[in-house]
């Protein structure tokens, strides 16, 4: 691998545990309502394991709730049903044709449980993107033993990669910062 290819693979996969890593974030819950709850969630579907997003349309009619409309009348026992079994705590209230879902106010307690989650996410992410650094490292160690570059090209791809890494490590602190006011306002 040579310098650009090394920096472009690592700037790839961190850009990934950065978005993976926001995904996470998408799913915790604050006090308002937003369809990322509920966009993880998995419904067995004829037989196979089928995100709730291609089953139904969700919005969010007022701040405290969220309607989740299924294209098929049918699948909406099977929707509710992983609502439940999910870790979401909320219930679902069906009509028939809708499934509501209120999101009750947080009690301080669960706020503080959240903003730990946070951490541990943000904690994950910035360890993915350490391991992408030391690939990268790597890689570029063994370009130069293996003759593909010099000395000095191996340090500067490294210091690059550090870079990288610093780029990186800052949106994921920037994004858990902003869930964790997020999650503690009230």
């Amino acid at each position: 691998m040579d310098q650009d290819e090394i920096l472009l693979d690592a700037e790839e996969r961190m850009d990934k545990a950065v978005e993976v890593f926001h995904g996470q974030l998408q799913g915790l819950r604050t006090g308002r309502a937003t369809p990322g709850l509920v966009d993880s969630i998995r419904v067995e579907y004829y037989g196979s394991q089928t995100p709730i997003k291609q089953l139904a349309s969700i919005t969010v009619p007022e701040p405290q709730q969220i309607a989740i409309r299924p294209f098929d009348a049918s699948s909406i026992s099977a929707i509710s049903k992983a609502i439940q079994a999910s870790d979401v705590g909320l219930a679902p209230n069906s009509d028939g044709r809708i499934i509501r879902l209120n999101i009750p106010p947080l009690s301080t307690e669960r706020r503080r449980q959240l903003v730990s989650r946070v951490k541990e996410f943000a904690e994950e992410a910035r360890i993915s993107i350490r391991n992408i650094r030391r690939d990268g490292n790597k890689h570029a160690d063994q370009a130069e033993k293996d003759k593909l570059m010099t000395e000095d090209i191996r340090d500067t791809t490294k210091d690059k990669v550090q870079e990288l890494t610093k780029k990186y490590e800052g949106r994921v602190n920037e994004q858990a910062t902003t869930k964790e006011k997020e999650v503690m306002e009230e």
